[in-house]
């Protein structure tokens, strides 16, 4: 049991798909809190950094396949178990069960690369996204922190924040500004929904 596991500490639990780097910025920035912790990252890929980094941040760190997660109730009652508070999507490519989306109804966000509505949608995920926006010559991008539902990015927009395009930026120059909004901007709107909720 974690040393600020009690009553009234609130849990996270991160699902995520790729390197980590959301994930690791949410735990550490939740490491310096009183009274909310990241309970577990699971992650449906081996070779996912998020695993790593959940593990050496001493975090619970659970991996799973598509049998479990779409055929059994493996995941549901891992995450019954737990009981989250929250669930957090970071850079996580599945669809979320209906099951797991009528358990935890408004508990479960995801964190997007652009302005949704634009850029959205089933295959618009990391690079992508940012070659998709810079091939439109758009003037901004951004960031979007939604609810989740059964369809991708469509669900209940919470947050926005926006970067300005330059000229000369390239998909890799824009992704670091996304990145930048994701590490800044998470942590504090996953606070401010759970203080909300107290």
């Amino acid at each position: 049991m974690s040393y600020k596991e009690s009553a009234d500490t609130k849990k996270i639990v991160i699902f995520a798909s790729g390197s980590g780097t959301n994930a690791e910025n949410i735990i550490k920035y939740f490491q310096k809190t009183k009274n909310i912790e990241v309970a577990a990252v699971l992650s449906n890929r081996r070779s996912a950094g998020a695993l790593k980094r959940a593990h050496d941040l001493n975090v619970k760190a659970l991996l799973f396949d598509k049998e479990a997660f779409y055929q059994t109730n493996d995941v549901f009652n891992i995450l019954k178990d737990i009981n989250p508070d929250l669930i957090v999507l970071a850079g996580f490519l599945w669809l979320l069960p209906a099951n797991i989306i009528k358990e935890f109804p408004d508990r479960i966000i995801n964190i997007h690369p652009a302005l949704l509505p634009k850029y959205g949608g089933k295959g618009m995920y990391g690079s992508k996204v940012h070659e998709a926006v810079i091939g439109k010559k758009d003037k901004e991008s951004g960031i979007t922190i939604h609810y989740v539902n059964e369809k991708y990015d469509e669900g209940n927009i919470i947050f926005q924040a926006t970067t300005p395009i330059e000229d000369n930026d390239t998909a890799e120059s824009l992704a670091e500004k996304i990145h930048d909004l994701e590490y800044k901007h998470f942590p504090e709107v996953i606070q401010q929904l759970l203080e909300e909720r107290n």
